[in-house]
């Protein structure tokens, strides 16, 4: 997409008194690192650290745009992924930025832009496409030695371009979209759009397949996901079909039922332009948000009764993370924003992080 507007990684700062006591954060008094993955004007990629104070923590550039970040679970450690199809990934120190690994795919596979770190922190998981068999899913099985990171295995992830992967809360299952779309090697062009395969697979860690879902409309790409605490999965699709179809855009598994539509409004399904970004769900506060970039849009609803809570403009929204107070999304266009969800009116805070070429994700760790 032709969407990307740079306006530059400096800007100004906040200062940390006009957060006005916020306890952003996974607890009091650990302030919160913002990960993610930028450009510059020049098309340079870096793996960015900033304090939601808007402080820049490390900016380390790295060879390949990178997609999620996968923080460790108990180390100052993120694995920066590597954009689908990518030969890299980058292990980076959060403390000081520094470039610990490069990450290489093995011969005949590419990462598709996700990973995940199992809670005890030795395993990480990595979704990627098998080259030689094109579109067949993989999922890369490394080992944690001391800061680097080897390979050890791989797994079937029985379907067709696995995109993001997490855990269910038992820590022992993951679920994994697989987004359906073949790919030739180091392309990005959709081959089998006439035959796309998307699903839904929960698989234990040893690879074992537990179920494996779609939905109706078989041009429906499962592309990413959050996970509730109560083991509710909730995906998001980016449509490849005719733009004028009512494709189900939002997607829920909850505990023991089938994988199907979220009910959204109308006017909220068209304003997606059939596209979703980010996912992320708040625990606590039972709710769901939703980006959708080329629409221009946050979506925020009630996980459970599935009342939208906000539909709110915000240009080049791109990723969502979920914090004390709600949600941070990222924008390229504007400032990114903390939506603060506590009251029963979601108030809007402007947060002076810069704008600009941030990619589709961003975690707060």
């Amino acid at each position: 997409m032709q969407r990307r507007f740079f306006l530059g990684l400096g800007g100004a700062l906040l200062a940390a008194s006009a957060l006005g006591g916020w306890t952003l954060g996974r607890s009091a008094g650990q302030a919160p690192l913002l990960l993610s993955a930028r450009n510059d004007a020049d098309g340079r990629h870096y793996a960015v650290g900033y304090g939601l104070d808007g402080r820049l923590r490390f900016a380390t550039a790295v060879a390949e745009r990178c997609h999620d970040v996968v923080p460790h679970p108990t180390r100052p450690l993120a694995l920066f992924v590597g954009r689908r199809p990518s030969r890299e990934s980058y292990l980076i120190d959060t403390r000081d930025g520094r470039l610990l690994q490069t990450l290489a795919s093995p011969a005949e596979r590419h990462f598709q832009g996700h990973a995940v770190f199992h809670h005890g922190g030795e395993w990480l998981y990595s979704t990627e496409n098998d080259t030689r068999e094109p579109g067949r899913g993989v999922l890369g099985v490394w080992r944690l030695d001391g800061s680097r990171l080897l390979r050890s295995d791989e797994l079937a992830s029985h379907g067709v371009g696995p995109h993001q992967l997490l855990w269910l809360p038992d820590g022992e299952t993951l679920v994994v979209a697989n987004g359906g779309i073949r790919t030739e090697a180091d392309s990005r062009e959709k081959m089998n759009l006439d035959a796309m395969e998307p699903s839904l697979v929960l698989l234990r860690r040893d690879g074992t397949l537990i179920s494996k879902e779609q939905l109706p409309e078989r041009m429906n790409s499962v592309r990413h996901l959050a996970v509730a605490r109560d083991g509710t999965v909730v995906s998001g699709q980016q449509y490849e079909g005719d733009p004028a179809d009512a494709a189900p855009l939002v997607a829920i598994k909850r505990p023991g039922q089938p994988f199907q539509a979220f009910p959204l409004g109308e006017a909220q399904r068209q304003a997606m332009h059939q596209y979703t970004a980010s996912v992320a769900i708040h625990s606590e506060l039972r709710l769901l948000a939703i980006t959708a970039p080329r629409g221009n849009r946050v979506f925020i609803w009630d996980l459970d009764s599935a009342a939208l809570r906000l539909d709110a403009p915000l240009p080049d929204c791109a990723g969502v993370a979920a914090c004390a107070e709600g949600f941070v999304v990222s924008s390229g266009q504007g400032r990114c924003r903390l939506f603060d969800c506590r009251q029963g009116e979601i108030r809007l805070q402007a947060l002076q992080l810069p704008a600009g070429l941030w990619d589709n994700h961003l975690r707060l760790a």
